[in-house]
């Protein structure tokens, strides 16, 4: 980082788990603390919890734990404040909508800056209305607001917009490689939520199963949706045929499993996973859904784009790819090459820059309470 001198960084996380915006922070813990930053990770997990993600022996764990709903929400912004006035860091970097908004409680009246990175798409989270009006007040106490594509600022209040920074997220390097050899499956990665698909993927992999009997069809995952879709499996005959194993033993060990890749989700932010199998080489079908695949995958060159939410189109265009392994190998190809400009080093880059315009710009916290705007304001 240049023009500015060593940081105490806190990164603020749900968890340290298998997730994206998890993965995103090892990427950042490894990178600042070898710029020789001091790098703090604060967690509302366990301190029993797995650590998915690599993460330098230097950078510090606070893991906080916390309880869901209301009251746990109090208690975090409590737990997490006295960890601030503790290690006054120089600015908070503040992970998902829920966190962002106990960050921005949590760092009133304080000198810590606050950069809040929005994850997911705003418009389809299972939020209350009160959530959402008090992150339109509560966001114009960020001094920056990172999201990952152009297209999410329309999520925002208008008041808060002028906040807002765009940069992807990295997409790390190979480290696992498609077999040389043809396995005949497909593969899909995520958190087994509504918000994945996977219940429209199911539905899209029984028209396709028949026609092509020595294919099948892993997802790679856990969540709660995982009885909903095992019964969906035998509710479908695909029994045999569709695989729900579970996490990873190593991060992106799936790319070595599979042929074809599938992103099935109903929304996202910026889907890593979708990234890591084009980095790979893998060849990909994914849903254009809002926000990021568009950002990634140009259709019919480095991979193909089908409607969201449709479970005939996804299942038609499976149906083409296995068809065709010449144009799968094309695809997978030219998938490696668009990755090439989300590389790690210029995405973290502008990380940095992002710090220095914040530290260069910040101006000392106000010590009176949110200030007050009329309620059109904090409307999306």
């Amino acid at each position: 980082m240049q023009d500015i001198e060593p940081l105490h960084i806190a990164i603020l996380a749900s968890g340290l788990g298998a997730g994206g915006a998890e993965q995103v922070i090892a990427q950042l813990t490894r990178h600042w603390c070898a710029a020789g930053h001091r790098v703090s990770i604060i967690a509302f997990d366990r301190p029993g919890d797995q650590v998915y993600h690599r993460l330098p022996p230097e950078a510090a764990l606070h893991r906080l734990g916390g309880s869901a709903g209301a009251l746990g929400m109090a208690g975090r912004v409590f737990a997490l404040r006295q960890v601030i006035a503790a290690e006054r860091p120089a600015v908070l970097i503040s992970f998902l909508t829920k966190n962002n908004l106990i960050a921005a409680l949590a760092t009133l009246g304080t000198r810590t800056r606050l950069v809040c990175a929005e994850r997911n798409n705003p418009e389809r989270q299972d939020a209350h209305p009160l959530w959402n009006r008090a992150l339109g007040l509560l966001y114009r106490r960020a001094d920056a607001i990172v999201c990952q594509t152009d297209a999410v600022r329309r999520c925002f209040p208008a008041a808060v917009r002028r906040k807002l920074v765009t940069i992807p997220n990295p997409v790390a390097r190979p480290d696992v490689l498609p077999a040389a050899d043809e396995r005949q499956r497909i593969c899909a990665v995520g958190r087994l939520t509504h918000q994945k698909g996977f219940d429209l993927l199911l539905q899209a992999f029984a028209t396709v199963a028949p026609r092509f009997p020595g294919w099948r069809l892993t997802i790679r995952g856990e969540g709660p949706d995982r009885a909903a879709l095992e019964a969906r499996i035998a509710e479908l005959g695909l029994g045999g045929r569709v695989e729900l194993p579970g996490l990873s033993s190593v991060p992106r060990g799936w790319v070595a499993e599979c042929d074809l890749f599938v992103l099935s989700s109903r929304y996202e932010g910026f889907p890593n996973v979708l990234g890591e199998a084009m980095a790979a080489g893998l060849p990909v079908v994914a849903s254009d859904c809002d926000f990021g695949p568009a950002d990634m995958v140009e259709n019919g060159r480095s991979g193909v784009l089908v409607a969201s939410e449709d479970p005939a189109a996804l299942g038609e265009a499976l149906a083409k790819m296995i068809e065709n392994p010449a144009e799968r190998q094309r695809m997978g190809a030219a998938a490696a090459q668009a990755m090439a400009r989300f590389a790690p080093e210029p995405v973290l880059a502008r990380w940095d820059q992002l710090l220095v315009t914040v530290m260069a710009t910040g101006k000392e916290r106000r010590r009176s309470p949110v200030p007050a705007g009329p309620a059109a304001e904090a409307r999306r």
